[in-house]
């Protein structure tokens, strides 16, 4: 038994933050099922290359474990089923843009009307009150995140994973997961991407907050501490995370015994005497002389992975067996349960392949 077995999920999401919101939900033991559009199906089955046979990797990336049922919500029919569903389920989750889902009668009153301790979660990109699409390259541009990424000459850049989505998904499962503890007389959820995203500016907010003035670009460096960054060895580049002056004192005494760079705040004002005496010291040392030195001093340093590297380095990759695509692999969730991890129980679902038992289960005739 796992903690949400037992647990229905209508899913009526599509693209990343819905599917990848509801994916772990499977991982902790909850039946999703995955509504999707006759003949077409989620978008992100075809955003490919990389394709698996004729089905997008994406897709493949955060669909496992889920059951999928195609129903065609511009008909009668369709919407009587997809209400049924949802009226059956502990959970109903959609990201569809804001309004379309009481427009075709799936909004949270008709749903809660039939299901008054039903917790329904609408993802959005700004907030229901806003009808807008919301994709991650542009959420991460008016939440202010691309303001503080990249070099501080260089042009505003957006995190090389969908920071967007992620975030989305992290709040919205807190909030699903207490609502599903609470169970009361249900919940309605809106979660917004951007939202999400202010939210976890965390210190840069802070900052702004207390002073007045908004953060810039650092580039790879700490705004407040140092040193803390990235750094060129001998044989390739590697990070250095300095977090006080012990740790400091212990990784390097010879400057440290310099009174400019004897604590956080003179070495935060002179960094740039203090990243240039790393520079010409650190260049001519191997990366794994580097890391024993700062292992040693208890100081939290790194190499620059690849992907291919982080996830060959990784006991995250689960797989199951696929009727078309033979295995498909894909990362797990990262965390443990009695120390045992969660692993696929089944594959990524073809297009309606669980049309007929729903649609059975929910009492209507083939």
């Amino acid at each position: 038994m796992l903690p949400l077995s037992g647990i229905r999920v209508a899913d009526f999401t599509q693209a990343l933050s819905g599917p990848y919101f509801t994916m772990p939900l499977t991982d902790l033991g909850a039946d999703v099922v995955k509504v999707e559009r006759p003949g077409h199906g989620d978008d992100s089955r075809r955003w490919g290359p990389p394709f698996v046979g004729d089905t997008a990797a994406y897709f493949l990336s955060v669909n496992r474990n889920k059951r999928s049922v195609v129903l065609d919500l511009k008909t009668e029919a369709g919407i009587a089923k997809a209400l049924a569903l949802a009226a059956r389920s502990e959970l109903v989750v959609q990201n569809w843009m804001p309004g379309t889902a009481d427009r075709q009668g799936l909004g949270y009153a008709e749903v809660a009307e039939r299901a008054p301790d039903v917790v329904y979660c609408a993802i959005s990109g700004y907030g229901l009150d806003v009808a807008l699409p919301g994709y991650d390259q542009v959420v991460q541009g008016t939440s202010g995140w691309m303001s503080l990424t990249g070099a501080p000459d260089g042009p505003p850049t957006k995190i090389g994973v969908p920071v967007g989505d992620v975030a989305t998904v992290m709040f919205a499962t807190q909030a699903i997961v207490a609502a599903l503890v609470w169970r009361g007389a249900g919940a309605h959820i809106d979660v917004a991407m951007q939202d999400s995203l202010v939210a976890m500016l965390a210190y840069h907010a802070g900052a702004f907050l207390s002073t007045g003035v908004s953060p810039h670009r650092n580039g790879n460096e700490h705004s407040t501490v140092a040193p803390y960054g990235t750094f060129e060895v001998s044989d390739g580049h590697m990070n250095l995370a300095v977090g006080n002056d012990r740790q400091w004192q212990r990784l390097c005494a010879e400057l440290a015994a310099d009174v400019r760079f004897a604590t956080n705040p003179a070495r935060s004002v002179n960094r740039v005497a203090l990243y240039a005496s790393l520079v010409r010291l650190l260049r001519t040392i191997p990366a794994a002389e580097v890391l024993a030195a700062a292992r040693a001093a208890g100081v939290p340093a790194g190499r620059i992975n690849t992907v291919a590297e982080a996830v060959a380095d990784s006991d995250l990759v689960t797989e199951a067996c696929h009727p078309r695509l033979r295995v498909v692999r894909s990362v797990g969730s990262p965390w443990r349960f009695d120390g045992e991890a969660p692993r696929a129980y089944s594959p990524p679902p073809n297009l309606g392949q669980h049309t007929d038992e729903v649609v059975l289960d929910l009492g209507f005739p083939l």
